[in-house]
Parts: structure tokens; sequence; C-alpha cells
């Protein structure tokens, strides 16, 4: 199961060229959001990632406005995993799982997750904060990293799984954030 003290959340290039024309974009957003107002509220590291800035745009003020501190992580490379400042970042805070949102499902996040599972990380994909152009693109991308072993959570699912009882210190904040 998750654990707050063992996972990071990994916000992938949530930017202005695609954040607003892949397949339920407000939605995904809005997921994407109360994903990381729930890790802040259960003291879960976020990394940020953009995919070549200079052509896609920067990360959504949607985001960055929620996470003012973080520098996204600026990277050419499909997989995070093959940029050595994310790599870097995650040996830093020494995590064993390994949660993915943002965009776009079957390329950035694809890649991402295989080559995390491939390190031994535990990896779990949050199906309602991930999305792509095209729905079938997402929909395959889901398909594949679940036969590879990726573990399929949605934001509602994932932050109960952390709190685990409604005495959690975090509990109301987590409910209101769901609502």
């Amino acid at each position: 199961m998750l654990n707050s003290e063992e996972s990071v959340l990994v916000v992938i290039d949530v930017q202005g060229k695609l954040v607003h024309v892949v397949e339920d974009s407000r939605l995904i957003l809005a997921n994407i959001q109360k994903l990381i107002m729930g890790a802040q509220a259960l003291n879960i590291p976020v990394i940020l990632t953009s995919q070549v800035p200079q052509k896609l745009g920067t990360t959504a003020p949607e985001i960055t406005e929620l996470l003012p501190e973080a520098e996204p992580i600026n990277r050419t490379s499909f997989s995070c995993l093959r940029e050595v400042q994310f790599m870097v970042r995650l040996n830093e805070l020494a995590c064993k799982q390994i949660v993915l949102c943002g965009l776009e499902a079957h390329i950035c996040l694809y890649q991402s997750a295989l080559d995390l599972l491939e390190a031994g990380y535990e990896v779990y994909y949050v199906v309602d904060a991930v999305s792509a152009r095209v729905a079938v693109n997402r929909q395959v991308a889901i398909t594949r990293v679940e036969a590879a072993g990726v573990k399929l959570t949605t934001v509602e699912m994932l932050l109960f799984e952390m709190l685990r009882d409604a005495r959690h210190p975090a509990f109301n904040t987590i409910a209101k954030i769901i609502k």
C-alpha cells in the first residue's frame, strides 16, 4: 500500500501548449491540483518537470500557484529518468514509491513509468490525473503500464489510502480537497 513517508509525487509536463488541448483538460487539471494539495497536506514531496519548455510552454499557472517554490526540471528526454537533475532529486528524497500524474500519458508518463519500474521503484499511475491529446493514446498507455506492473489508482483512492484512518491529522483537509 501507499505510504506518505515513502512517496514522492511527480507532476509531469503540465505545460501551456499541452494542458488545454488534452482530453478532459479541465477535469484532469482539477485532479492534478487536488493531488498536489493532498500531497502538501500529507507532507509528500513534489517534483515538477517540463518537456522542452521553450516549445511547449512553461508550467500552467494553476500548478505554479500551488508550487511557488518548485523549480521545474527541464528536459528533452521523454523519460524523466534520463535527466540527471531528476535522478539527483529522486535520490536525495530516497523514496521508493513514485506517484505519477500529468501529460502526456502515452509518451513522457509511459516512458518514465517503465524506466522507474526497471530501476526498482514502486510506481503508481493516477489514471484520473493523466491525459493525452487523443483518448486512445491515454487508454493504451494505461493498459500497457498496468501490464508492465505499474499500479493504477485515482486521486481520491490514493489520498484516502495514504490517510488509512479518519483520525489522521490531515483527514479534514483531504476531505475538503476531494469535495
